[in-house]
């Protein structure tokens, strides 16, 4: 009985750290806070957020990575969760005005209401701009599952992927709650899907 729980407990650990890790892929894991000159550590020609879940903490994200000089132009995407409000898009360029990002250094995109509507229509910036290599941005949970499709639509652009490190609702101790399991579940199934239909 013993080694059944010890094996069980070695299989739910593996789980929640391989899952960890798959969900939340980091490009920019192995640079310093800025850039340099080499791999995935050079600067990229626009840092893109997308909102949902904590649309705060991703725009937060994006916006201290244009400030380290990753990039001079920052892209926000997201329609309105409130239709009677601004869009989450405005809401996020707002964010950054107010931080001190000039106003012509971003671009916003209003209308996507899905993960593949924000690649879709993020593509039509990068390609009306000339843009060969973004940083996506947005919650860890979702970083897998964005980045599968903006690589779908995203025609000879690069996309590295940088998880926002401050969301509320997900942390290296997702595990302990339901809302974690709920999210990777979630999460989990969309991918399904998405490799099953390429939709």
């Amino acid at each position: 009985m013993r080694k059944w729980l010890i094996a069980a407990a070695i299989i739910v650990v593996v789980f929640i750290v391989g899952i960890t890790i798959y969900l939340q892929p980091n490009s920019l894991a192995g640079c310093s806070k800025t850039p340099s000159a080499t791999g995935n550590c050079r600067p990229v020609d626009a840092i893109v957020a997308i909102s949902g879940g904590d649309t705060t903490a991703r725009a937060n994200w994006a916006i201290s990575l244009f400030k380290n000089g990753w990039a001079n132009t920052l892209i926000f995407s997201g329609a309105a969760q409130d239709k009677t409000g601004p869009s989450n898009a405005a809401v996020m360029r707002e964010l950054a005005i107010a931080s001190g990002v000039p106003s012509g250094d971003i671009y916003i995109d209003e209308n996507a209401a899905t993960t593949g509507q924000n690649a879709e229509n993020a593509q039509a910036i990068f390609a009306q701009h000339d843009m060969k290599r973004v940083i996506l941005v947005t919650s860890g949970y979702h970083q897998r599952r964005a980045y599968l499709e903006f690589n779908k639509h995203s025609d000879g652009v690069v996309i590295l992927n940088s998880p926002d490190v401050n969301d509320n609702d997900w942390s290296i101790w997702w595990w302990t709650t339901l809302r974690g399991w709920w999210l990777v579940g979630g999460e989990s199934g969309k991918i399904i899907i998405f490799y099953v239909t390429g939709i």
